[in-house]
């Protein structure tokens, strides 16, 4: 099952008390389904869990039934054709069946549990989300362009921020925000789905976290390697220049130590010295060094 079912499953779990809820959510369901018209109500939806809330759904808020159930083949379709459901159902949310166009009932969400029921639907039937182990993306699709935009404007009321897009005669509201996918699946009743997406992002932080750690001391431990590569250099052309028998004895100490651990770091070698010294000291001695045997290159 995709991520998006995983989450659908999660919603269809939340039980149906509230008669006010289960007509606010069976709403959502409607703006954001197939077909929602004066001559008919067309629901198609691949998820099981989905499939067998709508029925039960229905009956609840309505009190009434499908004209059609699914045969069983391929994707689940409900629809409704019969005069009076329709007639019942647009009576409840005071849809003008001679408008141009659809609008948002919002006396029907009045209550904060009847909006997030509506989100909730809306999810259901018109829904989806990219698994957040790939990718950050959460949608809500309708075919009315009145609809998303005043569910846009009702969703920013919740503080929940949503993008808006057209794409193929559809009106798109949108999260591409680890954050804002969380708070949108929390809000909706599905808080397991939205710790997953947490999840996911922790680890990607992590990973991340790791990834740029061993870049960063792979990149520290070339340049420690090109360093002592440089030293070495130096000091074996003092050495054939006969200029390294005629150094102070802390440089020569150093040069000697250096020749005979050249895999050491600067740490490591501070240790070696007689008495032992900072790793500011050993590297000011290693520069002296360096600058030397360039002076004799």
């Amino acid at each position: 099952m995709s991520f998006s079912g995983d989450v659908k499953a999660e919603l269809c779990r939340i039980p149906l008390n509230r008669r006010c809820c289960a007509q606010a959510e069976a709403y959502g369901v409607l703006l954001y389904c197939n077909t929602f018209s004066a001559r008919e109500i067309r629901v198609m939806t691949e998820s099981e869990a989905f499939a067998k809330r709508l029925p039960p759904l229905l009956k609840k808020a309505f009190r009434i039934t499908f004209d059609r159930l699914p045969d069983g083949e391929g994707k689940y379709i409900f629809s409704i054709m019969d005069r009076d459901k329709l007639a019942a159902v647009h009576q409840t949310f005071g849809s003008d069946l001679g408008a141009l166009a659809l609008h948002l009932n919002f006396a029907v969400l009045e209550e904060s549990c009847c909006r997030t029921s509506f989100l909730r639907g809306a999810f259901l039937a018109g829904g989806s989300v990219t698994d957040p182990r790939k990718g950050y993306h959460l949608e809500l699709a309708t075919t009315h362009q009145s609809v998303s935009r005043e569910l846009e404007a009702l969703m920013r009321e919740m503080e929940l921020e949503p993008k808006a897009a057209q794409r193929k005669g559809n009106s798109v509201i949108y999260f591409k925000q680890s954050d804002r996918i969380e708070d949108f699946l929390t809000s909706i009743g599905a808080p397991v789905s939205a710790m997953e997406v947490m999840n996911a992002k922790l680890e990607k932080d992590i990973r991340g976290s790791v990834n740029r750690r061993v870049n960063c001391d792979a990149a520290n431990l070339d340049k420690a390697v090109e360093a002592a590569m440089v030293q070495l250099e130096a000091i074996r052309r003092l050495e054939e220049r006969g200029r390294l028998a005629l150094l102070p004895d802390k440089l020569k100490e150093t040069a000697a130590l250096r020749l005979a651990h050249p895999e050491d770091t600067l740490s490591q070698l501070a240790e070696r010295c007689d008495p032992p010294i900072t790793k500011s000291a050993l590297n000011h001695r290693l520069r002296k060094l360096v600058e030397l045997g360039r002076e004799e290159g």
